[in-house]
C-alpha cells in the first residue's frame, strides 16, 4: 500500500479540532516533502521522523514521500504530529498494518531514539477524541491527564516500538486509567491573618457571591496576605468546572495532576505585558486572566500596571470570555476568574497612616489614584480599607476564624444562589437583578438616597443589589434588608 491515512489533533485555542495525516509513497528520487500549513517545528518532524525510525530499527523508505496535514487551512503548530507521521510511513510502506490504526488518534513527539516526548494540552485532544468516540494513543508521561477526560479510551507508550508492537497484537498496551486523588486543601488558611476584621468580612463576601475586590492600605498590612487566602474560602469545584481550568492549564503547560480540583491563584507581576495578561502570540495561547479560569486573578501594586493593559480586563470582567485575533488565527479562551486587586493609597504609600508621615502633596495622591480608570474601578464590586494593625493586637489578638470554618458559611450561601438561580450572584445577568435582588421598602429608599448623594452609575446600582443579595445569603434572609443594602453600599464608597 502507498497510501495511508491516520488521525490526530491539533490545537486551536481550548479545542482540538481533528487533523487528518495523509501519507503517500511515489517512485522517484527519495524525498520527503510535508505540506499542510505547517510551522517550524512541524516541518523539522522530518529529521526527527527519519532519525526515529532508523534507530527503531524500522526501515525509512527511499522513495518520493509526501505528507499531508489535512485540512491544509488550519494552522499546526508543535511536535505532536511526529508520531502519526511516523506511522502513516510504516503503513504506506507495509510495515504495519494499515487497519490496525483505524479507531484510533495518535499524538506525540518523537526523540531520534524513537522514544517519546510530552505533548502540550494533551486534555483538550483526550476530551475530543471521546466524542469522536476513539481511542487516543500518546506519551506516557501526558496519560494521568489525558485520562481525567471522561469516556476515552487512553493508551500510554513509551517509545514508537512499544506503540507498533500493540498495533500488531503481539505487546497489547492496556488502557491508563487516572489514578483517584483526594482533593488538596489549600496551604493558607485565614486564621494566620490577625484583626483586620472588616478585611476578613469582605473577603467572606467576596467568595460567597464571586465578586471581584479591591483592597487599600498602606504597605505591610496584610494586603497580599489575604488576597490569597481567597481560594481556600471558594466553594469547591465541580467535575466539569474542574475539566475546564484543567483543560486551560494544560494549554500553557502548566497543569499538575497533584492540583487536580484546586482553584487556580495567578498573581502577574505588574510589568506584565497586555499579551501576558489577556494572551497572544503568532499561534494565540491563553493569558493570566484565562490561567486563572473558575479561581483567582490577584493583581498586586494595581496602579503600577501599564493602564492599557488594565483597561483590556474590562471585557472579560463583563463577558467571562476573551477573544485574541491575529493577522491568521482568532482564538477564544474562557475567563471566568474573581479578580482581587490590592494598592497604596499613594506613590509612598503612608497617606492616611497613623504614625508615618505621607512624603506625597495632594496632587501626586490625585495622579497616582487617576491611573486608575472609573470605567474600571466601576467593575469592581468590593472596595476595602486595610488599616495598620497596632502592635499590641498583633500580639495579644488570638486566631480569628479558620478558613475552613468561613468556608462552610460560604458554601451554604453559594448554595442558595445556586438552588434559586443557577449561578452566583456576581454572575447574574442585568434582566435577573432587579427581580431576584430586589431588597425591602427601607432597604430600597435608603438605596436610592444613595445613588443621588453617590452619585452612583446604573452598573454600580445593579452590583450594589447583587452584593446586597449576597450579604441575604449569609445571613439567611429571604430578601436584602436596610442593613444588607447599607453595608453594600459602603463596599462601594472606596477611597
Amino acid at each position: 500500500m502507498t497510501l495511508a491515512l491516520v488521525r490526530t489533533r491539533a490545537l486551536d485555542g481550548l479545542t482540538a479540532p481533528e487533523v487528518t495525516v495523509e501519507v503517500h509513497l511515489a517512485n522517484g528520487l527519495p524525498s520527503f516533502t510535508l505540506v499542510g500549513l505547517p510551522d517550524t517545528e512541524v516541518r523539522e518532524a522530518r529529521d526527527r521522523v527519519r532519525a526515529a525510525l532508523v534507530t527503531s530499527r524500522f526501515e525509512f523508505p527511499q522513495r518520493r514521500i509526501t505528507v499531508n496535514l489535512a485540512p491544509a487551512d488550519l494552522p499546526k503548530e508543535g511536535g505532536r504530529f511526529d508520531l502519526p507521521i511516523a506511522l502513516g510511513i510504516l503503513a504506506a510502506s507495509g510495515q504495519i498494518a494499515a487497519r490496525s490504526l483505524e479507531g484510533h488518534e495518535f499524538c506525540g513527539e518523537l526523540s531520534l531514539d524513537g522514544s517519546l516526548r510530552g505533548i502540550r494540552g494533551p486534555l483538550a485532544a483526550a476530551l475530543a477524541s471521546g466524542k469522536a468516540q476513539r481511542a487516543l494513543a500518546l506519551p506516557r508521561v501526558n496519560a494521568d491527564e489525558a485520562a481525567l477526560a471522561r469516556g476515552v479510551t487512553v493508551l500510554p507508550a513509551n517509545s514508537l516500538l512499544a506503540l507498533c508492537a500493540h498495533l500488531a497484537g503481539r505487546d497489547p498496551i492496556l488502557p491508563h486509567v487516572a489514578p483517584v486523588r483526594a482533593i488538596a486543601a489549600n496551604a493558607s488558611d485565614l486564621a494566620d491573618v490577625r484583626g483586620q476584621l472588616q478585611a476578613r468580612r469582605v473577603l467572606e463576601v467576596a467568595a460567597a457571591g464571586g465578586h471581584s475586590l479591591l483592597f487599600f492600605g498602606p504597605p505591610g498590612t496584610g494586603k497580599s496576605m489575604l488576597a490569597q487566602r481567597l481560594p481556600g474560602l471558594l466553594p469547591p469545584l465541580d467535575e466539569n468546572e474542574a475539566l475546564e481550568s484543567a483543560a486551560v492549564l494544560s494549554l500553557g503547560g502548566l497543569f499538575d495532576a497533584a492540583h487536580w480540583g484546586l482553584r487556580p491563584f495567578r498573581a502577574p507581576h505588574h510589568s506584565a505585558s497586555a499579551a501576558a495578561l489577556i494572551g497572544g502570540g503568532s499561534m494565540p495561547k491563553p493569558g493570566e486572566v484565562s490561567l486563572a479560569h473558575h479561581g483567582v486573578l490577584f493583581l498586586d501594586e494595581l496602579p503600577e500596571f501599564d493602564r492599557r493593559v488594565l483597561e483590556s480586563l474590562r471585557e472579560p470582567l463583563e463577558t467571562g470570555t476573551v477573544s485574541v485575533a491575529r493577522a491568521q488565527r482568532r482564538a477564544e479562551f474562557p475567563a471566568r476568574f474573581q479578580l482581587v486587586a490590592a494598592m497604596n493609597p499613594c506613590s509612598c504609600g503612608y497617606a492616611g497612616h497613623p504614625a508615618r508621615a505621607c512624603t506625597c502633596s495632594p496632587a501626586q495622591i490625585a495622579r497616582y489614584r487617576a491611573r486608575l480608570s472609573g470605567p474600571l474601578l466601576d467593575r469592581i464590586d468590593l472596595m476595602a480599607e486595610v488599616p495598620v494593625v497596632p502592635f499590641t493586637d498583633l500580639a495579644t489578638t488570638a486566631a480569628g476564624e479558620s478558613s475552613a470554618e468561613v468556608r462552610a458559611r460560604v458554601v451554604c450561601a453559594h448554595a442558595r444562589q445556586m438552588s434559586r438561580q443557577g449561578v452566583p450572584n456576581a454572575r447574574l445577568e442585568a434582566g435577573r437583578v432587579e427581580p431576584l435582588c430586589a431588597p425591602d421598602a427601607a432597604g430600597a429608599a435608603l438605596l436610592a438616597a444613595a445613588m443621588q448623594r453617590l452619585n452612583l452609575s446604573a452598573r454600580a446600582y445593579h452590583r450594589v443589589l447583587r452584593v446586597a443579595r449576597t450579604l441575604a445569603d449569609l445571613s439567611g434572609a429571604e430578601r436584602p434588608g436596610t442593613a444588607h443594602v447599607a453595608e453594600a453600599i459602603q463596599y462601594r464608597r472606596g477611597f
